[in-house]
């Protein structure tokens, strides 16, 4: 069975509408062995803030050292998004396993009548895929209420209510007491429920659960919670409780985030022991897109899925903190939703565009208009069909000082975001099968691939997009006598299409041409086209860097005693300079200094020790003609490595620290953000990839953004595919082969390949690695490598050069 199947398979369930109860649920898992018995289990409930509460439990008790399941709902571009496992999504390989397993049960179920929802069996997916990973507790979003959702199946050891409000009243109940009392099932057996719950709502609560621990930023409770308000792209808070305090910042803002994670912080410590670090860290780490995300200033830029008035209120208050002239609202919503409720909680706008959502539940922008209408008589408002021409429309209206806002559902916000998620991957395809295998990649269908795989061997570009702009590029590619392939997934609800653009770059410029003005936000994905190709001056702005002009060689200057290829050669710093020297003299471009290995099974290096051994070496040779990069995964060894003469800061943990994103922009100097499972490596790390170049560019793509909404831009974002570190030797050498699909991102790309174990897949030994290196930066640099980082720079420049002077020959002038 193909994804494509499996996923549609999936989709097709949804015909079955949604039922209260869990015997289907438990019929199903009984069916697969009831795999929700072979871990524990976290509920999350709640009318607002379950999602975000979840993500931050999850991510404090990763920082633990526990491997963690997370289930939310509902995905925001693809359905893997629903499961994931220590914070990466479920491959496709492990969806159509999950599949082959029900589909005959569930088909069976059908025929008597009773098949399970759409709902219930992604739940089962997400437990049967916790128990495949063998992970230690999963974390559970639960859907409606909580004595009858689906996720109830489970005894969990902790769970949370986090709000109530007035929702789902056909199935919960007229009243907020009714509602909270349903929520209120949630409760563990063997533990007190934890709860943001106030009023009524928590008097009901506490007659359905009993023992509780309550969280407020006011009154009598057992945790409180202390909003220190908004510190650039960060809030502080403080959390206090029985024997237990917490001071930390949290990338989730608002005053309702941080009563979020006092019942995150509550339930990770029902569930294992964690330290103070581990909840400061893990909060701070608990990044949740769409949820009052700042994207960018001059103008402010805010996007968040507030769905009812609840979350609006609270998506008003988070924005009073803020300066600006006039509010530019973009708003789109389901039609099940309060408009006119949400739209009177919003702070009053000056303009507003409504626009649809691209999928069936959307409401018509005209009633989201109407809303707005009846309750700002004196705002300007508009209407567009899509999100992203409606977003384009906004933008172009608001001046520096104004405000942008794109609210009403996670649907409308994920439409927006495309402006700075989507990649174009840019594929080599120089034979007919390498042709026939890029389109089947796409989950084109087998009959599609075979007939279009001749069209392929050009310029190959692969994205994802809405159905209806997957449609619109197919037309016109064929008119211009290009090709484009769309993946086999049916039209589902908010599910983005893979499609395969094939053509010549004359065709490429024609179709940019043809998009410009067009409605479903295929006007800016025009831009993203330039950009992708290179075309017409849309390519990366010109700041100086060395790699701007060619291939730049980077030089490893390890300052340790235990580095895997040279440690200890170098750790003192008359040798570290006299190397650095030699390095220079062969025609380095830049020098990476590094003070703490992160081989497989090396052993951390603390901080001060860190710096003692870089800071130094720094501060000698930073008048040397050559860039100087730290090799730190700690912001405070970046910092003062920057004080002492630095000017490029390279993280092999992927921003994990996450100071170091701010340190970066404050410096304003550029940053490798590398691909990493952990760092260092665990040798015994086991990962699964469907495509280990695509999940790479997918699993970075929210590093780089994180990067980018710090301040950076993308040509000070180097992205490292992180060959080595985590991923088989196989799977580096994949990488390498394909190294030019990184560019998707717009950024420069670096590869580390010097002298890595790799190498023995061609038999060759720790002290042999030397050719095969030179080798494989000759491959780098032919293929769009803008970086590569080597021990051995004078036989490596060599071979840039070579590369160089062959894509650009010498004239007779310059020999």
């Amino acid at each position: 069975m193909e994804f494509h199947d499996a996923a549609n398979f999936l989709f097709d369930l949804r015909r079955y509408p949604p039922r209260p109860g869990t015997a289907a649920t438990r019929d199903l898992l009984a069916h697969l062995g009831d795999p929700h018995e072979d871990y524990r289990c976290v509920q999350v409930a709640g009318s607002n803030g379950k999602g975000s509460t979840a993500r931050m439990t999850e991510r404090v008790l990763r920082e633990a050292g526990l491997d963690v399941g997370l289930y939310t709902s509902p995905h925001l571009d693809d359905v893997r998004e629903r499961v994931r496992i220590n914070g990466r999504k479920l491959t496709e390989r492990a969806l159509v396993e999950y599949v082959d397993a029900v589909r005959g049960y569930v088909t069976d179920c059908a025929a008597d009548g009773g098949a399970p929802t759409f709902f219930e069996t992604i739940t089962g997916l997400a437990l049967w895929a916790f128990r495949r990973a063998d992970v230690d507790v999963a974390i559970l979003e639960v859907g409606i209420g909580g004595k009858h959702d689906a996720t109830s199946v489970v005894d969990p050891v902790a769970s949370a209510v986090t709000t109530v409000t007035l929702e789902h009243t056909a199935l919960l109940g007229d009243t907020i007491e009714e509602i909270a009392t349903d929520k209120a099932h949630v409760a563990p057996a063997d533990a007190p429920l934890v709860t943001g719950a106030t009023d009524e709502a928590l008097t009901a609560i506490r007659s359905v659960a009993g023992d509780l621990v309550t969280v407020a930023d006011t009154g009598d409770c057992d945790v409180q919670v202390e909003y220190g308000g908004i510190d650039g792209l960060e809030s502080d808070i403080s959390l206090e409780g029985n024997g237990w305090s917490v001071d930390t910042k949290l990338p989730l803002l608002g005053d309702h985030q941080a009563r979020n994670a006092g019942i995150a912080a509550a339930l990770a410590r029902q569930v294992t022991d964690v330290s103070r670090a581990d909840l400061e860290r893990g909060l701070r780490n608990a990044h949740w897109p769409g949820r009052f995300e700042v994207m960018g200033q001059d103008p402010l830029v805010v996007l968040d899925g507030a769905h009812n008035p609840g979350g609006a209120a609270e998506l008003a208050k988070t924005l009073s903190s803020f300066e600006y002239d006039d509010l530019h609202v973009v708003a789109g919503a389901m039609s099940d939703k309060d408009h006119r409720g949400i739209a009177a909680a919003l702070p009053d706008p000056a303009h507003v565009i409504a626009c649809e959502p691209d999928l069936d539940r959307a409401e018509e922008e005209s009633v989201v208009a109407r809303a707005f209408e009846s309750t700002y008589p004196d705002a300007t408002v508009e209407t567009r069909s899509d999100v992203a021409g409606a977003f384009e429309m906004a933008l172009d209206a608001a001046s520096p000082d104004d405000c942008v806002l794109v609210t009403g559902s996670l649907y409308c916000v994920t439409e927006a975001r495309t402006r700075w998620t989507r990649t174009e991957i840019p594929k080599r395809v120089d034979t007919v099968p390498e042709a026939r295998a890029t389109i089947e990649g796409a989950h084109v269908t087998e009959a599609g691939a075979w007939r279009m795989r001749g069209k392929a061997v050009h310029r190959v570009l692969k994205t994802r997009v809405q159905p209806r702009q997957a449609q619109y590029l197919k037309e016109e590619m064929l008119s211009l006598g290009g090709e484009c392939a769309i993946s086999g997934l049916n039209d589902q609800d908010q599910e983005n299409l893979d499609v395969v653009l094939m053509g010549t770059l004359a065709q490429y410029k024609r179709l940019a041409g043809k998009l410009d003005g067009q409605p479903y936000g295929l006007s800016p994905f025009a831009d993203e086209l330039r950009a992708a190709l290179g075309i017409e001056g849309h390519g990366r702005d010109q700041r100086g860097y060395p790699w701007e002009d060619g291939t730049a060689v980077m030089g490893i200057l390890n300052v340790t005693p235990d580095s895997f290829h040279d440690g200890g050669e170098f750790d003192a710093v008359e040798d570290a300079v006299a190397r650095a020297e030699e390095m220079v003299d062969a025609g380095v471009d830049i020098i990476d200094v590094g003070g703490e290995s992160t081989r497989p099974g090396a052993d951390p290096v603390p901080v001060d020790e860190e710096r003692d051994r870089v800071v130094p070496v720094v501060e000698r040779i930073s008048e040397l003609d050559a860039m100087i990069s730290v090799d730190t995964r700690r912001a405070a060894v970046a910092a003062a490595a920057l004080d002492a003469g630095a000017d490029v800061l390279n993280d092999v943990s992927g921003l994990e620290d996450p100071e170091m994103r701010l340190v970066a922009a404050e410096y304003d100097v550029p940053v490798v953000v590398m691909h990493s499972i952990e760092t260092p490596v665990d040798p015994d790390t086991d990962v699964e990839y469907d495509d280990v170049v695509e999940d790479v560019v997918d699993d970075l793509t929210e590093r780089v953004l994180l990067a980018e909404k710090a301040g950076l831009d993308r040509e000070q974002i180097i992205v490292d595919p992180g060959l080595g570190f985590g991923k088989s030797k196989a799977e580096n050498f994949e990488m390498l082969g394909r190294i030019g699909e990184f560019q998707a991102f717009g950024c420069p790309v670096l590869v580390g390949h010097s002298h890595k174990s790799m190498f023995d897949l061609i038999d060759r030994a720790p002290d042999e690695r030397l050719h095969a290196t030179v080798a494989a930066t000759t491959l780098a640099a032919e293929r769009g490598a803008d970086i590569v980082r080597v021990h051995d720079v004078d036989a490596n420049v060599a071979a840039v050069r070579t590369v160089a002077a062959a894509d650009d020959p010498p004239t007779h002038a310059e020999d």
